[in-house]
């Protein structure tokens, strides 16, 4: 039997929804998700953000690190003298290096093309994942489960224009007039959507595959996510003068939600799958929308519910159909 299919699995769901909520997990994720991108515009001066995302990146990991080293030590570290050992750690430094590549390709990229061509083209992380998924844990998708991942990345394309400005108020500074795309910018999208498949499953394989308990092995995913973002930070800045460089009280916000939604996607990996992350992911596009509207009084366009109804109906194929 493949070490993914743990006979155990289904009891541990079982108890860890009942004790925490398997509803709160998920809409704890989706409230997460769904508030990084307004968060972020909150940051920017004169239409740009002032701070380095790999530096935040870096932050997110440590704070993500230093939640679960509290975790263990309030709970009392596990028993058994191999329960930390370097063949218990391993699985997780690859998922950790392909983080850390993602991250870092998602910012460079965006010098490639527009932003909107960049959350178009990203979309496909989803059917990229869900091959991933298919093919590396040996859990094929039926033909009306493909369907309905297919309208979510559908509902994600539909989202990039569901919202547009007051009337009378023009683009953002900087924002580029016009969809683009270079060669190498079509040939990083497919870079960055493989990754992210493969870095999503492969955690999901290392969180899946053996007895440890998921304190312990956040602790192995963490340490190392540390240490591969702060090499990436060390090889493409001239210093760590500007560590902190634009930083406001928006930037500390915005690493505390990402933190506990990484918390909380290891939860959802370990107990449930990477398609429910991909719902969740989906699911967070509504709560983007709701504070653009409050936040920059953005007007909801046609597309919007458009992408609403498409993320339904997803639902309604995956999980309730027949």
């Amino acid at each position: 039997m493949d070490a993914v299919e743990d006979c155990g699995l289904p009891r541990a769901r079982g108890r860890m929804r009942g004790r925490l909520g398997w509803g709160s997990v998920l809409l704890l994720s989706v409230l997460a998700y769904g508030s990084h991108a307004p968060l972020i515009a909150l940051c920017k001066v004169g239409g740009r953000v002032p701070f380095s995302s790999s530096s935040v990146v870096v932050l997110i990991e440590l704070a993500k690190l230093s939640a679960t080293c509290a975790l263990l030590l309030v709970r009392g570290w596990p028993a058994g003298g191999n329960a930390v050992s370097l063949r218990a750690a391993l699985p997780f430094a690859a998922p950790a290096a392909l983080y850390a590549a993602n991250n870092n390709l998602a910012v460079h990229m965006q010098r490639l093309m527009d932003p909107v061509t960049f959350q178009v083209l990203g979309n496909l992380k989803i059917a990229a994942t869900a091959a991933c998924y298919s093919l590396l844990l040996r859990r094929p998708l039926s033909a009306r489960k493909w369907l309905a991942l297919a309208l979510l990345t559908t509902a994600g394309a539909c989202h990039v224009g569901a919202m547009r400005p007051p009337e009378g108020e023009g683009q953002e500074p900087g924002a580029p007039a016009r969809l683009y795309i270079t060669p190498l910018g079509a040939a990083a999208v497919a870079a960055y959507c493989c990754i992210s498949g493969l870095a999503a499953v492969s955690t999901e394989r290392a969180l899946k595959s053996g007895p440890l308990p998921l304190g312990l092995q956040n602790l192995f995913l963490y340490a190392f996510g540390v240490a591969a973002n702060a090499a990436a930070l060390a090889l493409g800045s001239p210093g760590p003068a500007g560590f902190f460089e634009g930083y406001s009280p928006w930037v500390g916000v915005i690493i505390a939600t990402q933190a506990l939604n990484g918390l909380l996607m290891s939860l959802v990996m370990k107990y449930d799958s990477n398609i429910t992350r991909l719902f969740v992911i989906s699911c967070s596009m509504l709560v983007n929308a709701a504070l653009s509207v409050l936040l920059f009084h953005l007007r909801l366009t046609p597309l919007f519910f458009v992408a609403v109804g498409l993320i339904c109906l997803a639902i309604h194929l995956y999980y309730r159909a027949l």
